[in-house]
């Protein structure tokens, strides 16, 4: 029986991906629920919910004018789901993990994904308990809006300056990643600045703790992405060429 070379490395990454990021136990995942002050979760709710509604009629516009593409859709949500519900602890109110938001980011561009990856942390801190609804807003912005918009514009940027697709998606993937914790981090820092050199002291306190487990992470998952990519290509061309022609810059070579 021939066996496909991309389905088995596809699987290989899988395997080594979740045997490296093994699931530990951690009481927190994201911003949980509480965590933030609240007149700063009601701010984030206010900066994440325009976002959310661009991506809305972005969605409503993509599945009207292009049905078919709605089970690729899925797959970036459940891409999503996967990946971000893989923690490791990191520090006391957060924990680590993938984002998975910078595959949909190639594929349908950056707002699309904010209703997408809301909807995953909502499921998440609903069924789950991972993050919270208070803190639903911040985290949002930082995993569902922030870090598929670094994506997508570091994808568009090395696609015209290299024309090197496999480099531009390895890249968004990682820094739609690094980014979220970036944001995360900037987030927590206006929230709780340090009584010794405030807002500056903070973040690099809390940039440098993520920055321990994020990297390496947002690393694997780039590299993670571009085998479910490869994968795509080789079983699911047409659905590839219809974003191609439909979507403005995002799944194209």
């Amino acid at each position: 029986m021939k066996v496909n070379k991309s389905a088995v490395l596809l699987i290989a990454g899988f395997v080594c991906y979740l045997w490296v990021n093994e699931p530990r136990s951690a009481y927190a995942m994201h911003i949980m629920e509480g965590f933030l002050p609240p007149a700063w979760a009601m701010f984030w709710w206010a900066v994440f919910i325009p976002f959310f509604m661009l991506g809305v009629r972005s969605l409503i516009k993509l599945t009207k004018e292009a049905p078919e593409l709605k089970l690729m859709l899925g797959l970036a949500g459940a891409f999503t789901f996967v990946l971000s519900a893989l923690k490791i602890p990191s520090v006391t109110g957060s924990s680590s993990h993938p984002t998975g938001t910078g595959l949909g980011a190639v594929m349908f561009g950056p707002l699309p994904m904010s209703v997408l990856g809301s909807i995953v942390l909502f499921f998440q801190a609903t069924l789950l308990a991972h993050g919270g609804l208070t803190t639903l807003g911040a985290n949002a912005f930082s995993m569902a809006v922030a870090g598929p918009m670094v994506g997508y514009a570091v994808y568009t940027l090395i696609m015209k300056s290299t024309g090197k697709q496999k480099l531009s998606i390895f890249t968004a993937a990682a820094l739609a990643d690094l980014s979220t914790y970036v944001v995360t981090s900037i987030q927590l820092a206006a929230a709780f600045p340090s009584a010794d050199g405030g807002f500056i002291a903070s973040f690099a306190k809390f940039g440098g703790i993520f920055a321990l487990t994020q990297i390496p992470l947002a690393v694997s998952e780039g590299l993670l992405t571009v085998l479910v990519w490869n994968w795509l290509q080789s079983y699911s061309g047409n659905e590839l060429s219809l974003l191609q022609r439909k979507m403005k810059g995002a799944g194209s070579k």
